[in-house]
C-alpha cells in the first residue's frame, strides 16, 4: 500500500507546468525540500508559503488547503477527464490540469513534427475543453479552463495555417479570434498579445497585406508590452517587418532597436520564456534586409545567426531559405544550392507552411539557372517535397 501524500499539491505543480526544480528556485529552496513538501513529510515554513503561494498562482488560503489535503493517489488523471467528459457537471480542477498539460506537451512537438500529424489531437484536446466551458460553474475552474481555451485555440489556430500550407487564413483566424476572447476573460495580455501576433503572421506572410499585418503587430506590442518583453519584442520584430515590406526603411531600423531592448529585459520568469529564442532577432532582421533588396546585408546577419541555431526546428527552414535567397541575388548559385539542400532536409521531416513557402521561393528566383546540374538538383529534391506536403494536406482534409 502506498503512504498517503499531497497528491493534489503535486498535480498543481505540474498543471501550471513547473517541474520540482523550477518551483524549488522559485521559493528559494532544496528540490529535496519540495519533494519532502509533496511527500507530506515536511511542512513549508511560514516565511516560505507567500512565495509558495505565489508560484503556484493560488492564494495562501488555497494553498493551505492543498498542504492539509494528504491522502492516496487518486485515479489517474486521464481516468478522471474521461470521467468528467461523460459527466461534465463533475468537472475539477485535477481534471482541468490534466487537460492543459496535454495542450501544452502537444505544443511542445510543434516545431519539430509536421502539424497534420499533430492536428487530430489537438482538434480532441480543444473540443473537449470547449465542452467542458459549457458546464463550469462561474469562479476559479471556469477561469483556469478559459487559460486552457487560450492556449488550445492559439495551438490550433497554428496547426491549421501550418497544415494547410499558409492558404487556410479564415479556420485560423477564427481560431485566434477564440484566443483573444477567452484571454479577455482571463485578464491576461500576454496571451492576448500572443494571438494578435499569429493574425498579424497571417496578414504579413499569408494574405500579403502589411499594412494590416503591422497594426496587428503594434496592438500585440501594446497588450503584453507591461507583462512579456518576450511578447513585445517579438511583436516589435514582426512591425519591423512589417515597415520592410512596405519600403520603410527607417521605420524598420527603429523597430529593430526598439525590439532589441526588450530582448535584452528578458528574464527567465517571463510569462512566455518559452517563445523566446536568441536567433529570432537575427532571422528577422535578415528577413527585412532581404524586402528592402540589401542581400549583402541580409546574407551577413542570417550567416550569424545560423551559427547559433542548435535545433532543427521549423523555423530553421524559414532561415536557411532566406540565406538561399540572399545567395541567389548575390549570384552564388552553388552555395545557395547547398542552402536549399539544407532547408529542405529539414521540411522532410516537419514539413513546416512557412519553410515551403520561403524555399518554393528561393527555387523561383533560380529559374535562370534551372539548367545548371546543382539547380536541378535541388528541383528534383523540391518535386518529391512537394509531392509528400501535398499528400499529407489531402489526408488532413486540406
Amino acid at each position: 500500500m502506498m503512504a498517503p501524500k499531497r497528491y493534489r499539491l503535486a498535480q498543481r505543480r505540474k498543471g501550471i507546468g513547473l517541474t520540482q526544480e523550477q518551483l524549488a528556485e522559485a521559493v528559494h529552496v532544496d528540490r529535496s525540500t519540495v519533494v519532502r513538501w509533496e511527500r507530506a513529510d515536511t511542512e513549508p515554513q511560514p516565511w516560505h508559503r507567500r512565495k509558495l503561494a505565489a508560484a503556484l498562482k493560488v492564494s495562501v488560503e488555497d494553498l493551505a488547503a492543498l498542504l492539509a489535503d494528504i491522502g492516496e493517489a487518486p485515479s489517474r488523471p486521464n481516468e478522471r477527464l474521461d470521467y468528467v467528459l461523460r459527466n461534465p457537471g463533475s468537472v475539477d480542477l485535477i481534471a482541468v490540469a490534466y487537460l492543459r498539460e496535454r495542450v501544452r506537451r502537444l505544443d511542445e512537438r510543434y516545431e519539430h513534427e509536421p502539424s497534420t500529424l499533430l492536428l487530430a489531437e489537438a482538434g480532441q484536446l480543444h473540443g473537449q475543453t470547449t465542452f467542458l466551458l459549457q458546464h463550469a460553474p462561474a469562479g476559479r475552474l471556469r477561469r483556469e479552463l478559459w487559460a486552457t481555451d487560450v492556449e488550445s485555440s492559439t495551438l490550433m489556430g497554428q496547426l491549421v495555417w501550418d497544415a494547410s500550407q499558409r492558404r487556410d487564413h479564415a479556420a485560423a483566424n477564427g481560431y485566434f479570434d477564440q484566443a483573444i476572447r477567452a484571454a479577455h476573460h482571463t485578464r491576461d495580455g500576454v496571451a492576448e498579445g500572443n494571438a494578435e501576433l499569429r493574425k498579424s503572421f497571417i496578414a504579413l506572410y499569408g494574405e500579403g497585406r502589411p499594412e494590416v499585418g503591422l497594426a496587428l503587430a503594434h496592438r500585440a506590442a501594446l497588450a503584453s508590452r507591461h507583462d512579456s518583453h518576450v511578447v513585445a519584442g517579438l511583436a516589435l520584430l514582426h512591425v519591423d517587418e512589417a515597415h520592410a515590406m512596405l519600403g520603410d526603411a527607417r521605420s524598420c531600423d527603429e523597430s529593430l532597436g526598439a525590439a532589441e531592448v526588450h530582448f535584452a529585459a528578458v528574464t527567465p520568469d517571463d510569462p512566455a520564456a518559452l517563445l523566446f529564442c536568441p536567433s529570432q532577432h537575427g532571422r528577422l532582421a535578415g528577413s527585412c534586409w532581404l524586402h528592402l533588396d540589401k542581400p549583402d546585408r541580409a546574407e551577413a546577419i542570417l550567416e550569424r545567426t545560423c551559427e547559433m541555431l542548435h535545433e532543427r526546428k521549423k523555423a530553421t527552414a524559414i532561415l536557411l531559405g532566406n540565406l538561399a535567397i540572399a545567395s541567389i541575388r548575390r549570384r552564388n548559385i552553388d552555395t545557395a544550392a547547398g542552402r536549399l539542400h539544407a532547408a529542405i532536409g529539414v521540411l522532410e521531416q516537419n514539413r513546416g507552411g512557412g519553410g515551403l513557402n520561403v524555399v518554393f521561393t528561393a527555387a523561383r528566383e533560380l529559374r535562370p539557372w534551372r539548367n545548371e546540374p546543382a539547380v536541378q538538383d535541388v528541383n528534383d529534391r523540391l518535386l518529391a517535397l512537394m509531392t509528400a506536403a501535398w499528400k499529407a494536406g489531402d489526408n488532413a482534409g486540406f
